[in-house]
């Protein structure tokens, strides 16, 4: 009779123990929304933006978030856990994806993602926690054959740097003047956001690197925030409120690729609340509830 009965009460233990941890947990989704100030963002549709503001039109929208939490009533941060999808979500890592490779969107998927799922610990939650950016032990990965989404090497530089942790690609019909080393007169026609971390140590270009020195993940705080109420809008046009879109600075790469020296990023990674060239961290005007 025991050899009978330890292996049921086993499994009845088990089955308590499951429906224990569902009870004590709630399921929650996050939205997301990508907006260009009062406006969805849509590919190839056009836009007025920066300073001076001219006609932009957008090719891609998509960024990696990771390590979700939501913030309870007393100021506690509590970890999302993240529903392991096998597409869109992947340890603590979330992809949201706002182009449908239509129209100017050439490189980026036909489906897209606009939310996060996954459990929190039953309670009231009055505020959202989370990093723009992918965390250092998942970042150094072979995007050929990382897990999705880490499995999309339009996100992905290369080893040593790692991934692009947002891809926003705006083109212009007026040519971008720059100088290339040569002196010479270089044009282009778009201006790429490309957020990732910079300056990565490794002791061979064969080998994961040890640490960058510049990690330009972007941590998001955002209060008065309800999941079953309210989205979070990643908005454009509060991100190059104050770049000019249509100069490059010199013997730069186009648009701001997340390099020390340029200073086409410097107010981009001010507004997302990123230290930069040594200015002082402010808060990231980029996220925003609604």
């Amino acid at each position: 009779m025991l050899t009978i009965l330890v292996p049921f009460l086993a499994s009845t233990s088990e089955a308590i123990a499951d429906s224990t941890t569902a009870s004590e947990t709630q399921p929650v989704t996050i939205r997301f929304a990508a907006k260009v100030g009062d406006l969805p963002f849509s590919c190839g549709s056009n836009y007025r933006l920066g300073q001076p503001a001219t006609n932009q039109t957008l090719s891609d929208f998509r960024f990696y978030i990771s390590d979700v939490a939501l913030i309870d009533e007393t100021g506690k941060t509590v970890p999302v856990t993240l529903e392991q999808d096998g597409k869109w979500q992947h340890q603590t890592v979330a992809l949201l994806d706002f182009e449908n490779k239509t129209g100017a969107c050439t490189n980026g998927t036909v489906e897209m993602r606009d939310r996060i799922v996954g459990t929190v610990p039953k309670g009231n939650y009055t505020g959202l926690k989370f990093s723009l950016g992918i965390p250092f032990d998942l970042n150094h990965e072979d995007a050929t054959l990382a897990s999705s989404p880490l499995n999309l090497t339009g996100l992905w530089w290369n080893w040593r740097l790692g991934y692009k942790f947002a891809r926003i690609d705006l083109q212009n019909s007026d040519m971008v003047q720059s100088t290339n080393k040569h002196q010479q007169q270089e044009t282009s026609s778009g201006f790429p956001i490309h957020l990732g971390s910079t300056g990565c140590q490794a002791g061979s270009t064969i080998e994961k690197p040890t640490s960058c020195s510049n990690a330009n993940r972007a941590s998001v705080i955002l209060t008065e925030f309800d999941p079953a109420k309210n989205v979070v809008v990643a908005d454009l046009e509060r991100l190059v409120s104050s770049s000019n879109l249509n100069q490059n600075q010199p013997k730069t790469a186009p648009g701001c690729m997340s390099e020390p020296n340029d200073e086409d990023c410097t107010s981009i990674m001010t507004n997302l609340g990123l230290p930069f060239m040594n200015r002082p961290v402010t808060t990231q005007t980029f996220f925003l509830v609604e």
